[in-house]
């Protein structure tokens, strides 16, 4: 399911390390709310919850709410022979329990950390979200290829409307049509760390100054050279794709920006 470096690597390297979840959770005050969207084996949500786990009692609790369609990768990934290898292991806080308990009940709850399964049709569930009410986002779905209807410029407006400032979004995929549909969308958008078969990943947030290497002028240009630069919901009419690339250009982070 993970080529390349492997589940347990792609989870600490796109989702966990970069969205700085242990230092969040130091911060104190109300629950720390990650919408984990692609569940799959869980191995994200896992090493999300064992560093929620091994925080102190005085630390934010953690609210997980995964997204799934079809929990067949998780069913799996928790046999015996799989589990060790995903991080589902039975050893301290028992991380094979609590996705065992999410699979059967659908969550799984300790003093330190909430988790709890949204099955279904992910744009339907998202249009019940409260507004201003998510702090991180790890996006693990299928490929813009693959999935486009998941990636598109309506899909990451309806993301964006349920973040909280402050909040942001990571996920493996590096393409210039993923990140126009983050820009386009409202979010500012900068690189991510490469990992396995991945050059770079991507890191969105509601703030510009949460990224460490926001998009600028070099990704503009390579924008220009891209024979996909827009998801698949911008018309592929001259005149509208040509105003979708203006409202990119023009978006505030690339004003007189030193970024990549």
């Amino acid at each position: 399911m993970h080529p390349g470096a492997g589940p347990r690597v792609e989870a600490e390297t796109i989702y966990v390390t970069p969205s700085r979840l242990a230092a969040r959770l130091r911060e104190g005050g109300e629950p720390l709310v990650l919408f984990d969207v692609g569940l799959g084996a869980a191995t994200n949500a896992i090493s999300a919850w064992q560093v929620s786990e091994a925080e102190a009692a005085s630390a934010r609790q953690l609210e997980i709410v995964s997204f799934e369609h079809d929990l067949d990768a998780l069913e799996l990934a928790l046999r015996p022979a799989n589990a060790a290898a995903l991080g589902l292991t039975t050893d301290g806080a028992n991380a094979h329990a609590a996705a065992t308990a999410l699979l059967v009940a659908g969550r799984h709850e300790t003093p330190r950390t909430r988790w709890r399964l949204c099955l279904g049709d992910f744009p339907a569930l998202l249009a019940e979200v409260p507004s201003a009410s998510v702090d991180v986002v790890f996006w693990d779905l299928f490929s813009p290829r693959t999935a486009p209807a998941l990636w598109t410029v309506a899909m990451f407006t309806a993301l964006r409307r349920v973040c909280r400032e402050g909040a942001t979004l990571h996920t493996y995929s590096a393409s210039t049509s993923t990140r126009t549909g983050l820009l386009l969308g409202g979010f500012a958008v900068g690189v991510g760390d490469p990992t396995g078969e991945h050059d770079e990943t991507t890191i969105a947030a509601t703030r510009v100054a949460d990224l460490a290497r926001p998009l600028g002028a070099q990704w503009l240009g390579r924008l220009d050279r891209s024979s996909m630069p827009l998801p698949s919901d911008v018309p592929n009419d001259p005149a509208e794709r040509a105003d979708a690339l203006a409202r990119v250009r023009a978006c505030p982070q690339f004003a007189n920006s030193p970024g990549v």
